[in-house]
């Protein structure tokens, strides 16, 4: 291990500060957070931060899908460029740490680089932004991922303008309410970094204070609408009832049981089921079902997809009703750039954090980024593995380990002129 004299440590007090800051925005006043994406909490949290961005010296960006970015070049305009972020959408009453730790991170560790290579006497030799990408959560418009996913190429803006909330409003509608439908040329930088709460227990249950995701799972998420009549619930006969939700119930359970057959390579729920008319009183004419099938081989999901696809049919007759696959949003499993999971490991030995390497099962921005470029998403630990809650937790100790090896695989990677094979062999 590297003396620890020499190692960078995040600059604490401002990272806590920027976190208590941003919590504050849709604060649900029990630890908690709801600022879903463009809403007005989220416009909030954001013109918040890129106030910070520009009292701070960086240029304020702004794309046409609603990315904020916030860049500053310390070493000339050719310099590699290095990106860092996350998000700071949440889920509905959900937590203060996912997503917006990263973003507040991104912008103390930069700082914190900034102050150490200013008191060293070094000369940067890379430039750096930092990324709050727009709906990774995909709470109020599906899919996840959007802003991201449009960068990196994976979808296209019009279809990402055109998602519609429940209430029948458009990301484009919104983007420009909210006044974030920029027209800024989106940063293209040579390498993503992203730190993030680990959404799970695995750390806990190791001890471990850093894990870098080695492998992101696939995930199909699929819309399936059925079909039913229309009618009242005291009268109809019970053999001619043509109930929405019944059949959707059935789809439910052979869901889950796909899971339950596949063991711990399949992980599946419908979390969002849209009834119509949703009166007490009424035989549901129709419901959409949001089923999400998560995998870490391609196999298995085209395994569960054709499963799914084959049992519709029987499940639907079985309530007399019709059941429909409406849209399937598909993201790859991969891996994640095998250099940056070494530099993590390098960095979080050198201040001797002990570590695991993990797959992340959940969805992240650098998962729609790195197929375009090298990308890595570095874990800490949640308390209790909790996440998307109010109760969602992670240590001040463990937040700030983790701006240490930000920082430190920020300085790494500086030093070595943006070259990562250099970089991932490096040590302080």
């Amino acid at each position: 291990m590297t003396e620890t004299l020499d190692l960078a440590r995040i600059d604490a007090a401002l990272l806590q500060a920027l976190m208590e800051k941003q919590a504050e925005f849709g604060s649900t006043g029990d630890g908690g957070i709801d600022r879903p994406v463009l809403t007005d909490n989220h416009k909030a949290a954001r013109d918040w931060f890129r106030a910070e961005l520009a009292e701070r010296g960086y240029d304020v960006l702004v794309d046409n899908i609603g990315n904020l970015f916030g860049r500053i070049d310390l070493a000339g305009p050719d310099a590699p460029l290095v990106m860092i972020g996350s998000h700071l959408d949440s889920q509905p009453r959900g937590g203060r740490f996912d997503g917006a730790y990263g973003v507040v991170a991104a912008l103390a560790a930069i700082e914190t680089w900034r102050n150490e290579a200013k008191a060293r006497g070094e000369t940067p030799s890379c430039n750096y932004v930092i990324a709050d990408w727009m709906n990774e959560e995909g709470a109020r418009f599906q899919p996840s991922l959007l802003g991201s996913s449009v960068f990196a190429g994976g979808l296209t803006r019009e279809f990402a303008l055109a998602r519609t909330d429940r209430d029948g409003l458009s990301v484009e509608a919104e983007l420009n309410r909210t006044g974030y439908m920029g027209s800024d040329p989106a940063p293209q930088p040579d390498i993503y970094l992203e730190i993030h709460i680990e959404g799970d227990d695995k750390m806990e249950k190791a001890g471990a204070r850093i894990a870098p995701f080695v492998r992101h799972w696939g995930a199909l998420k699929v819309r399936i609408e059925v079909t039913g009549e229309q009618n009242h619930t005291g009268p109809t006969p019970m053999e001619d009832r043509h109930d929405a939700v019944l059949g959707a119930a059935y789809i439910i359970a052979k869901v889950r049981e796909l899971a339950d057959t596949a063991s711990d390579t399949l992980f599946t729920s419908v979390a969002r089921v849209d009834i119509s008319p949703n009166s007490p009183n009424i035989v549901p004419g129709k419901a959409i079902l949001f089923a999400e099938l998560r995998a870490p081989e391609p196999a298995m999901l085209e395994w569960s997809e054709a499963e799914l696809r084959a049992a519709l049919p029987g499940l639907a007759e079985k309530a007399a009703v019709s059941a429909e696959i409406v849209s399937v949003d598909r993201r790859p499993a991969g891996r994640f750039d095998a250099r940056l999971v070494a530099l993590a490991e390098s960095a979080a030995d050198d201040f001797g954090y002990p570590r695991i390497a993990i797959d992340t099962i959940g969805g992240h921005d650098a998962v729609a980024v790195n197929a375009i470029l090298p990308s890595i998403v570095v874990a800490v630990p949640s308390v209790n593995g909790v996440i998307h809650r109010n109760d969602e937790y992670t240590s001040p100790e463990d937040l700030n380990a983790g701006g240490d090896v930000l920082v430190e695989m920020i300085r790494r990677i500086d030093r070595a002129g943006g070259n990562l094979d250099k970089a991932a062999g490096a040590s302080a």
